[in-house]
């Protein structure tokens, strides 16, 4: 039996591939398929396009491992968008399976189960926040989710709504932290035994990248990333340099690719100022996350 999961994120398109015992491919687009659904609540032409151009190619992926499974979802752009069934119809016709709208919650269910998985109850509870394109998911618990949140914040909805100049301007910035920061105290108030996790897991694109360019790699390595520690003072430093270049500047850090270089402040907003609001010292940084939570969804239920 071998599974396949997809995840049609705001920013991302990405698959995971497993055989039932081990991981045989993991691949991410940068499709950002939430282009301009804060402002328009519709799904842009071209960003549909995009989508399913990459769809094509993760069923010739899928095709060629031989999947007998496989997982569909879509997330926060999908949930904004009134016209999500025409990207739905579509996608179904070129994967074969229906996708699925997960609410904010289930995506942080399955986002805490895919991240905590190779981890040891001894150092939990866990924290674990997905920072995505539209937004962001909060979720706690020990060895089963106990909490989970998802928040309008995300690093593609804070670029487009508050930021306009390159590089941003101080008074953007300070709009984006002052948004994250009313969003961390309602979740704060919400699950008071989040001051109780013992580790702070950071997952997407952001928090990836962020340790990528940390440790400066000129080549994305999973191997380096997965579970890499960032400090604190790490964050802020990254934060503070890509917060003040512009976007071509940007390029060049090691590990910041292209796609990417316009939305990472907006990312950085978030993750910053849950660190400094919740007064996190380390970020366990997990390539582990959603699409691992699906693959295990399918292997446990038989769906």
């Amino acid at each position: 039996m071998s599974y396949a999961a997809i995840d049609c994120g705001t920013n991302s398109t990405r698959l995971l591939v497993h055989d039932g015992s081990r991981t045989v491919e993991r691949l991410m687009r940068i499709t950002r398929l939430g282009q301009g659904v804060d402002a328009s609540g519709r799904l842009a032409p071209e960003a549909i396009e995009r989508t399913l151009e990459v769809l094509r190619e993760y069923r010739g992926v899928i095709e060629r491992h031989g999947v007998t499974k496989t997982r569909m979802t879509a997330t926060s752009a999908a949930r904004d968008a009134v016209n999500r069934d025409d990207f739905f119809h579509a996608a179904r016709e070129i994967v074969g399976v229906d996708a699925e709208l997960l609410s904010g919650e289930d995506e942080g269910r399955l986002s805490f189960m895919g991240a905590t998985a190779e981890l040891s109850a001894a150092d939990g509870p866990f924290l674990v926040v997905d920072i995505g394109g539209g937004s962001t998911e909060f979720s706690y618990g020990l060895t089963d989710c106990e909490y989970a949140r998802s928040l309008d914040i995300g690093c593609v909805r804070l670029t487009e709504k508050y930021i306009a100049h390159d590089p941003p301007r101080p008074e953007e910035l300070v709009a984006c932290l002052s948004l994250v920061e009313t969003y961390v105290d309602d979740v704060a108030r919400e699950c008071p035994a989040l001051t109780e996790a013992r580790c702070f897991v950071g997952l997407a694109g952001t928090v990836s990248t962020t340790a990528a360019v940390e440790l400066g790699l000129a080549e994305y390595d999973r191997d380096r990333v997965h579970h890499f520690v960032l400090t604190r003072g790490a964050v802020e430093d990254v934060f503070r340099t890509l917060a003040t270049e512009t976007r071509a500047e940007r390029l060049g850090n090691p590990g910041l690719e292209a796609a990417r270089a316009d939305v990472i402040v907006g990312g950085l907003c978030v993750l910053v100022q849950i660190m400094r609001q919740l007064d996190l010292e380390e970020c366990l940084v997990s390539e582990s996350d959603i699409l691992d939570g699906l693959v295990m969804s399918l292997r446990q239920s038989g769906k």
